[in-house]
This record gives C-alpha cells, structure tokens and sequence, in this order.
C-alpha cells in the first residue's frame, strides 16, 4: 500500500505528485461503479469471457476496415498506415509492463490489436486465393 500525505489537493507519494479529488457525491459514485466493476471483473471466466469477445471484436473490426478500405481504392495506403500506428502503439503500452502488473484494459486492447492482425491475414489469403 502506498502512503500519501496531502496538501491542499495535491497529494505526494513515494512515485510521484498526484492530484487528489474531491470528495463529491458524483466522485464517490465513479468510484462506488469503478470499485463493483473490478470486483466484478476479478472473476476469471467473465475475464477470459471478456478477453474472447475483445478478441471476435478486433475480428470484425478487422474484417470491416479492410473491407471498408477496399470499396475506395484510395484509403489503403493511409488505413494501413494507421492501423500498423496502433498496432505499435499498443504493443508499446502492452510490453511497456511487466506481466502481473497489466490491468484488464491492456490486456482487452491486446486482445483486440491480436484479433484484427489475424483478421487482415486471413483477409490476404482470401485475396491471395
């Protein structure tokens, strides 16, 4: 557990100066619906669960951008250059950290980043055939 001490609203830990919030109504809700979520996603089949549709969502993101991009012969070059942007972006963020210190939201991006690779190589054999 972190230790802070607190002057005004900003806050000193041993890593670093951080904003404090107020104690509002509206903040103790986000953090009453932010605490429910991740004891609710503490389970590890709704993780896993959670984890495959991320990954079936990348499939079809996958599958409608290329497709998407297809139709107008003038966006493959600029969607393929932003895709692969991303895709570094989240591999940057993603092995940024170590393995046990990745929250769910890393490891859901990850998922999604895997599944629409996957999606544009099987829509390169669909081509390729």
């Amino acid at each position: 557990m972190v230790r802070a001490y607190c002057q005004k609203e900003i806050c000193h830990t041993g890593t670093g100066v951080i904003l404090a919030m107020q104690n509002t109504r509206l903040n103790n809700l986000f953090g009453a619906i932010g605490g429910q979520l991740s004891r609710w996603l503490f389970n590890p089949w709704r993780r896993l669960s959670l984890l495959a549709i991320s990954l079936l969502f990348g499939f079809f993101l996958g599958t409608a951008v290329s497709t998407t991009a297809g139709q107008a012969a003038d966006w493959d070059i600029i969607a393929a250059g932003i895709l692969v942007a991303l895709s570094e972006i989240v591999d940057r963020i993603y092995y940024r950290r170590r393995s046990g210190d990745r929250s769910f939201w890393v490891e859901s991006l990850n998922a999604l980043k895997i599944g629409l690779t996957y999606s544009l190589f099987i829509e390169a054999f669909k081509l390729g055939s």
